[in-house]
């Protein structure tokens, strides 16, 4: 089985991506997911991830508070742009 998580983008992170998900290298501490996205996707911080939330395994984390936290091999991460309400 090969050693990656599952990440899911939505709406505009989707759009930056071109992807609805994709599999990414594990295990990777959540300090250096933005990192890891950045590289791939050059201006996504700025541009996308700066307002999304992030969810690991259903949980909401916080990247700057939770950055010790590593996402083990078939875990699954989501990227959630925020949600206007009218």
């Amino acid at each position: 089985m090969s050693k990656t998580f599952t990440i899911h983008y939505f709406a505009t992170a989707s759009q930056y991506t071109s992807k609805n998900t994709e599999s990414l290298p594990a295990p990777l501490k959540l300090s250096a997911l933005f990192g890891e996205l950045e590289q791939r996707y050059p201006g996504i911080v700025h541009k996308v991830l700066s307002t999304c939330g992030v969810s690991l395994n259903g949980e909401y984390v916080d990247v700057e508070e939770d950055r010790e936290v590593v996402i083990q091999a078939g875990g699954e991460v989501a990227v959630i742009p925020p949600v206007s309400s009218g």
